[in-house]
């Protein structure tokens, strides 16, 4: 007799080795296209880099989705073709819009360079709703967030409402998103009534319901069940979900869109220079590739 799990779904993520630091990419993939909104979902780190060098991912586009990056240990500078310049921090959350289109890159600061660049968060992609893909690019960077501390817990809410706060940072579909930190012996219910939600362990050691999660794997957690996340000894946590989208997205690259002909014109744009430039990084891009490590699966 098999014994019921409150996961529906366990992905393990694809991890890509970068030289100085690990990738370790859970969406999309054959398992699961989505989760709520997050159409893609990436763990680095956590990695020191050595002494003289940093990351450096040159300017590149995106269309029709909204991204979100989110910091444990380090900081990245953003630059944008908006004309947008910040640099990420722990407890920052920097959220872009790329909607009909923008380009980016994110390098390690010159100031962290020296001693050699520590590199630990996330980064997701989150699908914008049908009306709403070809919106106007924005940027912003929010740190008053949220938090909730309990004995032996405590929890950054980075997007959406979780145990009745909501995060002041826009979201164009219902969206749940939070850092969870666990003391050892520390417990919090995850009782979000969102459509469709994943817990992802990224540090330490964790349960739900008294089954353990996998590092790095992303759990998906039975729809509107109450459940209860614990450790015995420690460990950080990522939730992550919202609502379910009713057409599907394709993914293509740096690409996500509900119509795959839109996906065919970006790629033309940026092959042939359509897309603006990013004001302070103008030397350097990443070509269209022929065959993208990122893509949708039927």
């Amino acid at each position: 007799m098999s014994i019921p799990t409150p996961f529906t779904t366990i992905v393990s993520p694809t991890t890509h080795d970068l030289g100085g630091f690990k990738v370790r990419r859970a969406l999309p993939s054959r398992e699961a296209r989505m989760v709520g909104p997050f159409v893609f979902v990436d763990e680095f780190g956590p990695a020191r880099l050595d002494p003289g060098t940093g990351m450096d991912v040159r300017p590149h586009p995106h269309i029709n989705l909204a991204t979100v990056s989110w910091l444990f240990e380090g900081a990245i500078d953003h630059r944008d073709s908006i004309g947008t310049f910040s640099t990420i921090h722990p407890g920052t959350v920097n959220l872009m819009t790329a909607g009909s289109g923008i380009v980016h890159s994110e390098r390690s600061p010159a100031t962290e360079r020296a001693e050699g660049p520590a590199l630990y968060g996330m980064q997701t992609w989150l699908a914008l709703p049908d009306g709403q893909e070809e919106i106007d690019p924005a940027f912003e960077a929010v740190s008053d967030l949220p938090r909730i501390e309990d004995t032996g817990v405590s929890a950054t809410i980075i997007m959406g409402e979780l145990w009745g706060k909501r995060a002041p940072v826009t979201t164009y579909a219902e969206t749940i998103y939070a850092e969870i930190n666990l003391a050892p012996g520390g417990t919090v219910p995850v009782d979000s009534p969102a459509d469709e939600r994943a817990l992802m362990l990224v540090g330490g050691e964790a349960r739900v319901d008294g089954f353990p999660l996998e590092p790095y794997a992303l759990n998906l957690l039975a729809p509107g069940a109450k459940m209860t996340l614990s450790s015995e000894t420690g460990g950080k946590v990522m939730l992550l979900g919202g609502e379910a989208f009713p057409t599907r997205r394709h993914v293509w690259w740096n690409f996500v869109s509900s119509d795959r002909e839109r996906i065919e014109q970006a790629k033309a744009d940026w092959r042939e220079g359509r897309f603006a430039k990013v004001p302070g990084d103008t030397e350097e891009f990443i070509p269209l590739p022929e065959r993208p490590k990122t893509v949708s699966y039927p």
